[in-house]
C-alpha cells in the first residue's frame, strides 16, 4: 500500500487564476501594440509611394485606416513633412488600457515613417 499525502488540488487553482488574469490583460496590451504596428507599417507604405500621391491623399488614406483599426482620437491627425529628397509621415496618440481596481494605463504611440523621394 502506498501512503498518500492528504493535500487537495486547490493549491494549483490560485496560480492558474493569476495566469488567466495576466493573459486577459496582456491581450489588451498586445492588441494596442499590434494596431500601432499596423498603423506604422501603413505609414511606411504610404511614404514609399509618396512620389505618386499628394499629401491630402496620404492623409485621407491614413485617417481612414486609423478609423478602421479603431485607434483612439488623435491618431487620424497626420503630420507630413516633405523636403526635396525625403518625406516624413507621423502621428501622435495615446491609448488607454483599463486595468483592475478602476486603474488605467496610458500607452503613448508616436508612429513615424521616413522615405526617400528619389
Amino acid at each position: 500500500m502506498v501512503a498518500r499525502r492528504g493535500a487537495s488540488r486547490m493549491g494549483c487553482l490560485l496560480p492558474l487564476l493569476v495566469l488567466a488574469v495576466v493573459l486577459y490583460y496582456a491581450f489588451d496590451f498586445g492588441q494596442a501594440y499590434f494596431r500601432g504596428y499596423q498603423f506604422k507599417d501603413a505609414m511606411g507604405s504610404e511614404a514609399r509611394f509618396a512620389t505618386t500621391l499628394t499629401d491630402d491623399q496620404i492623409t485621407r488614406r491614413l485617417a481612414a485606416l486609423a478609423d478602421s483599426l479603431q485607434l483612439p482620437p488623435g491618431a487620424e491627425l497626420i503630420t507630413i513633412m516633405r523636403s526635396p529628397r525625403t518625406i516624413t509621415i507621423s502621428s501622435d496618440y495615446d491609448e488607454v488600457i483599463k486595468l483592475p481596481l478602476n486603474k488605467e494605463q496610458v500607452l503613448h504611440f508616436h508612429p513615424t515613417a521616413t522615405s526617400s523621394l528619389q
